[in-house]
């Protein structure tokens, strides 16, 4: 157990469920703002083990007002908590203890395109698959009661996954995408 709430569980098949309905809270919230939906984190990776919580990518058009939409996410329940030291996400968590995390970010953006190119690469390559899932472990042991170090830490990994999706794609799989 990392904290309370906070501990590496073995994959769940009801995980893609609890996005899907999550998912469909979101659009009717957000309904008449244009926005792409996707399931991230390890939750989102058949088989793989994870925190039991729901990262939630959302996508919003470049340079789109973000108010409406942190207006829409805070009603569904959500705590904003700004970037979080990440710029070009707003990001939002749910839950005591924490169930969902939303990262709303611009579609065209490589926060967009990096969370989908590490949840499909995980996707496609079980052993990559698996040496996260025992990486994971050990950092939960090393840093029970550390929340950030155990997500830093898993920083060069996702990096080394990152360039290998992108050598395995081509040289200009890892162009910035431009926000237009």
């Amino acid at each position: 157990m990392l904290s309370p709430g906070f501990s590496i569980a073995p994959y769940d098949p009801v995980w893609p469920l609890d996005f899907a309905a999550e998912a469909d809270r979101l659009a009717e919230s957000c309904r008449d703002l244009p926005l792409r939906i996707e399931h991230i984190g390890s939750t989102a990776v058949p088989g793989l083990s994870a925190k039991p919580i729901i990262d939630i990518l959302v996508g919003v058009p470049p340079r789109a007002a973000r108010e409406p939409y942190v207006a829409a996410i805070r009603g569904l329940g959500y705590e904003h908590r700004g970037a979080a030291g990440i710029p070009g996400r707003n990001y939002f968590r749910r839950g005591s203890p924490r169930t969902h995390h939303i990262h709303l970010v611009s579609w065209s953006s490589a926060l967009w395109r990096d969370h989908l190119l590490f949840r499909d690469w995980l996707r496609r390559n079980e052993s990559a698959a698996l040496e996260y899932a025992v990486l994971k472990r050990e950092l939960a042991a090393m840093f029970a009661d550390n929340r950030l170090r155990y997500s830093e830490s898993k920083g060069p990994f996702i990096k080394a996954t990152l360039r290998q999706a992108r050598d395995a794609m081509g040289d200009t799989a890892g162009e910035p995408v431009e926000d237009s």
